[in-house]
């Protein structure tokens, strides 16, 4: 199985590259997978005081705020995160943190999609796609957008898996606002597993991704940490095992 990687904000292709060494050595030294890591088009500044969190440069991300509609740095949702809302549902989360102040990104969620929709014709093709935090938004966003060209055009989507660590609802390829499962009964139909950490003080983000995925084909995984990509042998050794097992039902399927 061929990935598509895509990082989280402020990283790049060789950072995550670095951050998922565990788990590609774990699935490459097998055959089961081989993956392309790419990072995203806009270049990108830390909140203040994060410089070091994220390491040296070069920091990008895929979407950032429009830049005529963005007054202050209070207006970038990764900036807001800081101080993230605890409500009683995931999706109540999604809404209060998204409820006022934020700048929209209407033109760059358009570029984001059609920058991954771009290295997926001249790279690809790719059996599955792996996001981290913001990449896996990404991710989401793109398998949504598959979905729906499928409805209309019958062009068939290239992407079979997704596995999502952390990562934050799709944004609606249309409308641009976050998809929540108690607001819509589409569902991301592709096979998926959502490594997500107990102790993430994002979790609420995560488990609203995980809620609008296909709760038939969607896989949870909690490897009771943070914000953070598992690394220990134990979890590597046991999530290998699960991704080797959904591309062994999916070629017994004739899926792959």
């Amino acid at each position: 199985m061929r990935f598509l990687c895509l990082p989280g904000a402020y990283g790049s292709s060789d950072k995550f590259q670095v951050q998922l060494a565990p788990i590609l050595k774990e699935l490459t030294d097998d055959g089961s997978a081989s993956f392309y890591f790419i990072h995203g088009p806009c270049k990108a500044v830390p909140p203040k005081g994060f410089e070091d969190f994220f390491g040296k440069p070069p920091y990008h991300r895929f979407i950032e705020p429009d830049k005529d509609v963005a007054r202050t740095s209070e207006d970038d949702l990764l900036t807001r995160i800081r101080n993230f809302p605890e409500c009683e549902t995931a999706e109540d989360t999604m809404r209060e943190l998204m409820s006022e102040g934020v700048a929209t990104a209407h033109r760059s969620t358009d570029r984001a999609i059609k920058y991954v929709a771009d290295i997926m014709a001249k790279r690809g093709p790719f059996d599955g796609i792996i996001g981290y935090s913001e990449g896996a938004t990404v991710a989401a966003t793109m398998l949504l957008y598959e979905q729906r060209r499928f409805k209309r055009s019958g062009t068939i989507p290239m992407f079979k898996y997704a596995i999502f660590f952390a990562g934050w609802p799709p944004v609606d390829p249309k409308s641009h606002h976050l998809v929540l499962a108690d607001e819509s009964e589409e569902r991301i139909e592709c096979r998926s597993l959502h490594i997500v950490g107990s102790l993430d003080p994002y979790i609420d983000g995560s488990m609203a991704l995980y809620n609008v995925c296909d709760a038939d084909t969607a896989y949870l995984f909690d490897h009771s940490k943070g914000h953070t990509l598992p690394r220990d042998k134990g979890t590597i050794k046991e999530l290998g095992d699960v991704i080797r097992d959904a591309i062994a039902d999916m070629e017994d399927e004739g899926i792959l």
